[in-house]
Parts: structure tokens; sequence; C-alpha cells
């Protein structure tokens, strides 16, 4: 497979992951560690996903393909609800109760969320015989390096947005589930 053709592939993929990142950081303006920690994870998961479909092979992928799609969908709602939920509470609630969304379940969550693809191209890239690890390599590095720019993208959004900034990162992530459902349906 051709460079360009790959590179195509990885772009594709990330923008899922791009676009999830531009959601959490117009919650607010999150640190450099939390900037790495998003776009490490999502980097990470979009290539361990990408080997995992390949290694799962041709036989399982007509059944991936029947849900995969419904459980992004799924975690992009519970999560992207949540924030919507969190952007109407007081600025004393949300101090106490706004959890990290780079860190634990959340992160853990988004990060599949937005590999469940790359799972079904692995399995189409051991479907044509192509060796993985370049692939996976090259789409686990765009991931990251996308998710790391939607990051810093939002930050002087979200100063231009301001409090309804996580109403408009839920909603993102609520379009991407409905992308995600409509594209397989």
């Amino acid at each position: 497979m051709s460079f360009f053709f790959v590179l195509a592939i990885a772009l594709a993929l990330a923008m899922d992951a791009f676009a999830v990142s531009v959601g959490i950081s117009l919650k607010k303006q999150i640190s450099r560690s939390q900037i790495f920690r998003l776009s490490i994870s999502f980097g990470f998961f979009q290539f361990f996903m990408a080997i995992v479909g390949w290694y799962a092979g041709q036989n399982i992928c007509s059944l991936i393909q029947k849900f995969d799609h419904w459980v992004a969908f799924g975690l992009l709602l519970i999560i992207g609800g949540r924030m919507i939920l969190e952007s109407f509470r007081q600025p004393q609630e949300e101090m106490n109760q706004s959890p990290d969304p780079t860190r634990g379940i959340t992160l853990l969550v988004l990060s599949i969320a937005t590999s469940l693809d790359a799972f079904a191209v692995g399995l189409s890239y051991a479907a044509l015989h192509v060796r993985i690890l370049y692939p996976a390599l090259m789409i686990g590095i765009v991931a990251a390096c996308l998710s790391f720019i939607g990051s810093k993208m939002a930050r002087p959004l979200a100063k231009w947005i301001g409090k309804k900034a996580e109403l408009a990162g839920g909603l993102i992530l609520i379009l991407i589930g409905i992308k995600i459902l409509s594209e397989h349906l």
C-alpha cells in the first residue's frame, strides 16, 4: 500500500478523535499534561485497535460490522449527554463535581469509542493480506497529532464561547455519534 493511501485512511480515522478533542477542550481550558494524556490515549487506542482488528481477521468482520456503530453512538451519546447536563449546573456545583475527562473511565470510554473504526480497518487490512505494523503506526501517530491540534485549537474558541463551551462540546460528541450511526445504517 502506498504512503498516501495509508495516510488518507489514518486521517479519516483520526477525524473522530480530532472532533472529540475539540469537544473536550471546549469544556474548559485543559493543561498541557491533559492534552498530552488525551492525545497519547487516542493515538494508542487507534494503533492498538487496528492491530487487534487485524489479528481478529476476516472471521469476525461480519459480526463486528453489525453493531460497532451502535456501540460508538451509545458511548458518545452518554458522554455528550453528561457534558450537556453539566453545562447547566451552577458554577459552584461544576467545580465540585466535574470529573477530569482526560483521566479514568471517561478517557477510556472516549478512546474506545473513537477507535472502533480502526478495529474495522484492521479487519480490512487482514482481508487484503496487508502487513499491519506500518499502517497501525501511521494511524496511531496521526490520531495523536490531530488530537493534540484539536485540543490546542479549542482554547481560543472556549474563550470566545464562554459558559456554553461545555454545551457545544457535548453537542459535538453527540453529532459525531449520529454521524457514525448514519454512515452505517
